[in-house]
């Protein structure tokens, strides 16, 4: 999610550096960020921050942190934690591509990839969250038994990381074709699902470990 450049943006991140690592402070050391010791569970993209804080707000026994590349995207979620007064959410200006380095091997419990960039053409195959070099990434941090949560309204790329997640040797959990039409009680939505589901499309999720 893309939105008007904000000059000041880094400027209120790192004042709310006590929420926000712009700079791989707590790289290797993600415990420290948070008041309490709780499992770990990452929103890799996190959108405009309404799946990841009211997420937050449903399960304080676990802490949260989104993982986000737009800086600007990132001050309407610093503000949604600051409103809902959250003290288990973190946020990191990090490209997706180094989580393997900035997590420790087996430390996280859950990854959630909610409405990831399709990036369509065949040449840009690489560059989504399902493709088997993010799997590798999540696969060294994730702990055993861990999941990764997938959800997304566009069928080709569903399609796509069912046969990515299974040639990669993936066990599913849960596969879901059309999540609204008996949605799940630990559903919830987000600013695109909402949008998407309007207009009649479909949201596919799915759950898998390693």
């Amino acid at each position: 999610m893309r939105m008007r450049n904000k000059p000041w943006a880094m400027e209120f991140l790192n004042e709310n550096s006590n929420i926000v690592d712009t700079d791989g402070s707590y790289s290797g050391r993600i415990g420290d960020f948070f008041p309490e010791s709780r499992p770990l569970h990452i929103e890799v993209g996190t959108g405009m921050g309404t799946f990841i804080t009211e997420l937050a707000a449903r399960n304080p026994h676990i802490n949260y942190v989104g993982i986000e590349l737009d800086k600007n995207v990132m001050i309407r979620v610093v503000e949604k934690i600051l409103e809902a007064e959250l003290d288990n959410v973190r946020l990191l200006l990090l490209d997706a591509r180094e989580i393997d380095t900035y997590f420790h091997k087996d430390e996280v419990e859950r990854i959630y990839l909610n409405f990831s960039d399709p990036w369509p053409k065949n040449r840009h195959e690489k560059r989504r969250l399902t493709h088997e070099t993010f799997l590798s990434k999540y696969r060294s941090i994730l702990a055993e038994e861990g999941l990764v949560q997938f959800k997304t309204d566009n069928r080709g790329l569903f399609e796509y990381s069912l046969g990515s997640l299974n040639n990669f040797g993936m066990v599913f959990h849960e596969v879901k074709l059309d999540l609204h039409a008996d949605e799940p009680e630990d559903n919830i939505r987000t600013e695109y699902e909402d949008k998407f589901s309007a207009k009649g499309n479909k949201i596919y999720r799915l759950k898998a470990s390693f």
